[in-house]
């Protein structure tokens, strides 16, 4: 056998040691039964010379749950493979973890051999994973979620017209790729500080932690009413919470409240001709509009965070500002004519608030001068140009504007951390009006001490 070796020019060492990029594959919380994302690691020959590596085999053989590929091949266990000289193989792991009845996250376990010249060596396999109830294409009655386990949604989950969907504190509801909820009936997804209600994506790697995109939201349909999200987290969707649809009659209603909207492709907030009532609310990072209030309605916004930083995630560059208020929408049909949607504005009220992000103007609005079109800022800082006319006392009361209004988050590009920094001018320049109302902010700290409230979702308590 050594003779052989030579002849074919492969190393005959029995002191020949791979290199491997990692000692252990770690898959993050994945879903049981529905598989996960896939690792790769490298298997390099430091030598000058080939080497055969004589085998490489999962441990679990066939019944692992860990699944190999090497070289656009499936495999368990492998034969002589040459790795040539100063040279490297990806080898490519899944796994899929089979429900057990359990709510907690569990741990599966596996390890990859190698044999080379007759010298053992192995990579570790680990992955953790959850087991849930699934809800596919599944029309709602009325019914109670609880945070016994996740939910995973595949296609929609669909609230019918006469129905309640009550999701309970502490609560996590997972989509799945294109999936989306749809609410004709109402949501009462009332969470607390302690126990949030989770809305997000079923990628749970660390790399998808904050690509959005990944499901399509939630809609709340006209005629859609009593709404109610209580601390609760939307995540990485495409438009994360829709109130109201052009195309039905009447409007939808929701309360927003102690919520974070967050890394959406288009909008975070899109209500047409609805209601929305909104404190404590951070809305962040959205290719289009942090809150996009459209063809009138009633809406207010109090001790909120719309904060657009949209640019961590690929080469598009967003023009569009953060928040528009509108009492016309402007649509192309299916014939290329244009078609104009419009309503009465009857309140558009943002107090102690902050409309600010990364391009020179994140504020819009839109007045088709025949409808009504009522809207008030009062106490914020908005990032607009140095040209807009705040002097109407019907519009404005203590608008701040410029470069020195500048509210200085902790850290939006990075860490997506919207609360404010000790220098930043958003600081006790709010009114008690609205602060007496929501004495505490989005962290449940205090906003009632003696200097005033800070404008947006985050009181800054200094150390």
């Amino acid at each position: 056998m050594l003779f052989s070796c030579e002849d074919e020019g492969y190393l005959t060492s029995t002191d020949a040691q791979l290199k491997f990029s990692a000692d252990t594959v770690t898959f993050d919380t994945i879903f049981t039964s529905i598989g996960s994302t896939t690792r790769r690691f490298t298997v390099s020959n430091p030598y000058d010379e080939d080497v055969l590596i004589s085998r490489i085999r999962l441990a679990g053989g066939d019944a692992s749950n860990f699944r190999l590929n090497i070289n656009g091949e499936m495999y368990s266990e492998l034969y002589e493979v040459t790795l040539p000289a100063r040279d490297s193989i990806y080898i490519f792991v899944e796994v899929t973890i089979d429900p057990n009845g359990q709510n907690l996250p569990m741990v599966v376990q596996d390890s990859i051999e190698f044999t080379t010249n007759t010298n053992f060596q192995s990579i570790k396999l680990e992955a953790y994973g959850q087991d849930f109830k699934l809800i596919k294409s599944e029309r709602i009655k009325t019914t109670t979620w609880t945070a016994e386990k996740p939910y995973l949604v595949y296609d929609y989950a669909y609230v019918d017209s006469t129905s309640t969907l009550t999701i309970e504190p502490g609560t996590k509801i997972y989509f799945h790729k294109g999936a989306g909820m749809y609410v004709r009936g109402n949501v009462v997804a009332d969470g607390t500080f302690e126990l949030p209600i989770i809305f997000r994506a079923d990628r749970l790697e660390p790399s998808y932690e904050d690509i959005p995109d990944q499901w399509n939201g939630i809609v709340l349909y006209s005629g859609s009413h009593d709404n109610v999200f209580n601390f609760t987290t939307i995540k990485n969707a495409n438009i994360g919470l829709q109130v109201g649809t052009i195309e039905n009659e009447g409007y939808a209603t929701v309360a927003l409240t102690n919520s974070k909207i967050e890394n959406m492709a288009y909008a975070g907030i899109f209500a047409l001709k609805s209601k929305v009532y909104s404190y404590n609310t951070l809305i962040a990072n959205c290719g289009f509009y942090g809150a996009a209030l459209l063809v009138g309605g009633e809406y207010e916004f109090y001790h909120s965070t719309i904060a657009n930083y949209w640019g961590n995630y690929g080469q598009a560059v967003r023009t569009t500002p953060s928040l528009v208020v509108s009492n016309v929408l402007v649509v192309e049909n299916s014939n290329g004519e244009q078609v104009s949607y419009n309503g009465d504005l009857t309140k558009a009220t943002f107090g102690n608030s902050i409309i600010y992000g990364n391009i020179g103007n994140e504020l819009e609005l839109g007045n088709n001068e025949k409808n009504t079109f009522n809207y008030l800022f009062d106490h914020c800082i908005i990032q607009a140009p140095d040209t807009l006319d705040t002097s109407n006392t019907n519009h404005y009361i203590n608008a701040m504007i410029g470069i020195e209004f500048d509210p200085r988050f902790v850290d939006p590009y990075d860490d997506y951390n919207f609360e404010l920094d000790t220098l930043s001018a958003a600081k006790d320049v709010g009114t008690t009006k609205y602060s007496e109302k929501f004495p505490v902010d989005l962290l449940n700290r205090s906003r009632t001490g003696e200097d005033g409230p800070d404008l947006g979702a985050y009181e800054r308590i200094e150390k």
